[in-house]
């Protein structure tokens, strides 16, 4: 009876790996190990940003026998995605998407990838934790934190994330967790994709400037209210940046943006993360000792 029923379930896993494996790709753009992708749409491929380490002379192998060339359309480092095309819009199938929401702790899942030499190889394990939306360290938003309890082999970065009904989930990568398995979930892909397609990168704004936390000395926190313990000293000012155009300079000791304070530069990123192109950033500064008033316009970050 144990045996019938495990080999029920190998069976049914290899069917899900086959069924999946059709649009899963191999990414030659590094030296050495490839990296895996997902053939998303008709002629655009998406795989891990941190595994493309040129932007031309990339190619993407269906299989053992077929391979392309391909052309970089857009990159974020915030969600570690990464969008090559290819003009061949027929050259594989696009997977069956599923709902990456109705994932379970510890649901069984498939981690796909491609060899360099084209073949399929799959990774078993388990959801092993399930969040809310959270923020990259690279500034990207991700709708639902899924951890990975498998392993992601070299080269597995990029390729999807499976249910047990062969349905793709996302994108896994260890590219953004310290090492660590985690899957980029559908919605998050999808809206990257559309916008990579589009502008070629993530708009997310940014305010030109370089800071460093500094001790306040005690008899200058009265000169500002709400000023606390510590601030951020500004070491750079970008050239027509957001901050220079507002009237920041070097030596400025920025206290509360938004009405939060500023401790440090974490700070920063959870606000800009939050915060959109365009919108008005209220910052309280010490400059010599005064109390300044600023209004920072946040500008869209240039794409590098």
């Amino acid at each position: 009876m144990a045996a019938s029923v495990a080999t029920g379930i190998s069976q049914e896993l290899a069917g899900t790996a086959e069924k999946a494996g059709r649009s899963v790709v191999t990414v030659h753009g590094r030296h050495r190990i490839p990296s895996s992708g997902v053939y998303w749409r008709p002629g655009v491929i998406v795989t891990a940003n941190h595994t493309l380490r040129r932007e031309d002379e990339i190619t993407v192998q269906f299989g053992p026998e077929k391979r392309l060339a391909g052309k970089l359309a857009g990159r974020d480092p915030g969600t570690d995605l990464a969008i090559v095309k290819v003009e061949d819009t027929q050259a594989a199938v696009a997977p069956e998407f599923g709902d990456a929401a109705s994932l379970r702790l510890a649901h069984l899942v498939l981690a796909l990838g491609r060899t360099r030499w084209g073949s399929l190889v799959a990774s078993a394990g388990i959801i092993g934790g399930l969040g809310g939306e959270w923020r990259t360290w690279r500034g990207g938003r991700i709708d639902q934190n899924i951890r990975l309890d498998l392993e992601l082999y070299p080269g597995f970065s990029g390729g999807p994330l499976v249910s047990v009904e062969g349905k793709v989930l996302g994108i896994n990568t260890n590219g953004l967790s310290r090492g660590r398995a985690v899957t980029v979930p559908l919605g998050t892909v999808n809206r990257a994709v559309d916008e990579l397609l589009e502008k070629g990168h993530i708009a997310r704004p940014y305010l030109g400037i370089a800071m460093q936390p500094v001790a306040i000395p005690e008899k200058l926190r009265g000169n500002l209210k709400g000023a606390g313990e510590g601030g951020l000293m500004v070491l750079h000012v970008e050239p027509s940046g957001p901050a220079e155009k507002a009237g920041i300079v070097l030596g400025d000791i920025i206290v509360e943006l938004d009405g939060k304070p500023a401790l440090d530069p974490e700070h920063i990123r959870e606000l800009l993360t939050s915060s959109k192109v365009g919108q008005d950033v209220a910052i309280a500064a010490l400059r010599g000792g005064a109390p300044v008033t600023l209004t920072v316009k946040l500008a869209e970050r240039p794409a590098r």
